[in-house]
């Protein structure tokens, strides 16, 4: 199991990860690849690469998680949180009439499912970390 987790987070890291990047590296392109970009407002490049980089960012976050399980839980909680939040944003335009309903199938791949990924992953790390399987060294726990 651990292996299969560890094998999810890395690629769930890697997709953010490039996602981010392309956003960073080419956000015109970005803007009109993704299907339903285009109909969300006008084209914006400083916001673009804003939101990039927090994609590289939470990307990052689950690929240390991934070779560092004393830091995982709060790197997958808080990749969690950022894309839990986005889904949220992104269900609540439909139902608010921002977006259509279509909105929701077509945005479930690259919005909703990293966002149910992540928060799986994160609730397997706090409960690997309750259990017997992550010891962490007395310094780290105590701060001492």
């Amino acid at each position: 199991m651990r292996g299969f987790v560890l094998g999810l987070a890395a690629v769930e890291g890697v997709g953010l990860g490039a996602n981010g990047l392309f956003m960073l590296a080419s956000p015109a392109n970005w803007y009109f690849a993704v299907p339903g970009v285009t109909t969300t407002g006008p084209f914006n490049q400083h916001f673009l690469r804003d939101i990039g980089l927090i994609f590289v960012l939470i990307g990052t976050a689950m690929l240390a998680g991934v070779v560092r399980p004393a830091l995982r839980t709060s790197l997958w909680s808080a990749a969690a949180l950022w894309l839990a939040g986005h889904a949220l944003f992104h269900l609540w335009e439909v139902a608010v009439g921002i977006c259509g309903s279509e909105a929701i199938a077509r945005d479930f791949p690259a919005v909703t499912l990293p966002a149910l990924v992540a928060t799986g992953l994160a609730a397997w790390a706090w409960r690997d970390l309750r259990s017997d399987t992550v010891r962490l060294p007395h310094a780290q726990i105590t701060g001492a």
